[in-house]
């Protein structure tokens, strides 16, 4: 998951306050500041300080708030004063971010160097296209840091994110505006929504088969007509499964509720890996994704497992066979080849419904090139 740091501007409390809460409002919970203003943070919300300072809760080496302290390189960078330094703290427990200025190759074998030691590689390039980015990703891959790279505006930023394909894991930023926070947001949420394409399956069979324990996932988020989750018994065939949007004569709507299916059934996560439905709990993060495959994150609130009759569906596309179980009720619904909700007491045999169909493996919820039989 991409994530952005905040480091804040210089200026007074009330000033840099409202960075603060601006940046807590729209999903950034962890701010870079080198004043003594770090409790003052803190009482804002659950948020992480990023400082030089004993009292934060990532200490950052290398950067002193004064535009210099940037890491040294010496001959030879494993021996370094600031790997010696992140050591020590990381020998306290204390997680620990190293703030690197990528003038040179030294400076690349620097931030490999002491990427094996702390939690976090910041990476800040007056010039990436002389030192490019991804020969710095390339350096760190395997290693166990996360990498931010620094970045001054969007388009920066979207290069930074998507870069080797990976990214970096993240991005610094230090906006001169308030509206330029939403605007890196914004950036982060299109990079880390995915679109999944939807394929038109032709149902072939309906069958009720007893009693079994359904999910019922509950969100944080309002869902809108045509949206729903990606939910199916065979991991490389996914159902798209409506959301409770839609009024019927025996229940209101529940517009942030998807009722997925049976606790077996595998379900598509955020990060194109699945999980079990039974996996699930309140705090996770799920995909939801519309008719036309665009997906979006949402928090689950709560999950609600219950013994209910279901319905085996199984259906064709490009002649592989794909099946899930829903709830045999009126108010489940799948979405049809025109992008309309329909109810499973209405499917039929012969009726088309939009799937995801994967070409990989699954293990251990991860994409892989293997060989599975599911039946």
């Amino acid at each position: 998951m991409k994530f952005i740091w905040l480091l804040l501007p210089k200026g007074d409390w009330e000033y840099k306050k409202k960075f603060v809460t601006t940046a807590l409002e729209s999903g950034i919970d962890h701010i870079v500041d080198f004043s003594n203003d770090i409790d003052k943070i803190k009482k804002l919300g659950n948020i992480k300080v990023i400082s030089n300072r004993e009292n934060a809760d990532i200490f950052l080496i290398g950067k002193n708030g004064e535009g210099n302290g940037t890491l040294s390189v010496p001959s030879d960078a494993k021996e370094s004063k600031d790997i010696a330094t992140a050591t020590s703290f990381k020998k306290k427990g204390k997680v620990t971010a190293a703030y690197v200025e990528v003038t040179s190759k030294k400076h690349e074998k620097l931030a490999r160097n002491i990427g094996k030691v702390v939690d976090y590689v910041i990476l800040v390039g007056k010039d990436w296209k002389v030192i490019p980015l991804e020969n710095v990703i390339a350096d760190l891959q395997g290693e166990k840091a996360k990498i931010i790279a620094a970045v001054s505006d969007v388009d920066e930023a979207k290069v930074a994110l998507e870069t080797l394909e990976h990214g970096a894991d993240g991005i610094l930023i230090q906006p001169s505006k308030l509206s330029e926070i939403k605007e890196f947001v914004k950036v982060v949420e299109d990079i880390e929504a995915k679109r999944y394409d939807l394929k038109t399956a032709k149902i072939t069979k309906i069958k009720p088969v007893g009693s079994g324990d359904r999910v019922c996932i509950d969100t944080c988020s309002l869902m809108n007509i045509g949206e729903g989750m990606l939910v199916g018994s065979y991991s490389h065939g996914f159902f798209l499964v409506h959301s409770e949007t839609l009024e019927s004569e025996y229940v209101e709507a529940r517009p942030f509720r998807v009722n997925a299916g049976p606790v077996h059934a595998y379900i598509m996560m955020p990060n194109h890996k699945t999980k079990y439905l039974s996996e699930l709990k309140s705090g996770d993060e799920v995909l939801i994704v519309d008719s036309k495959g665009n997906g979006r994150k949402a928090i689950v609130g709560r999950v609600k497992i219950e013994k209910r009759p279901l319905l085996l569906i199984e259906a064709e596309c490009e002649g592989m066979k794909i099946a899930t179980l829903l709830q045999n009720a009126e108010t489940i619904r799948l979405v049809n080849e025109k992008g309309k909700p329909v109810s499973v007491s209405e499917l039929k045999e012969g009726d088309k419904v939009l799937v995801h169909i994967e070409e990989s493996a699954r293990h251990f919820g991860m994409a892989i090139k293997e060989s599975i039989i599911e039946k």
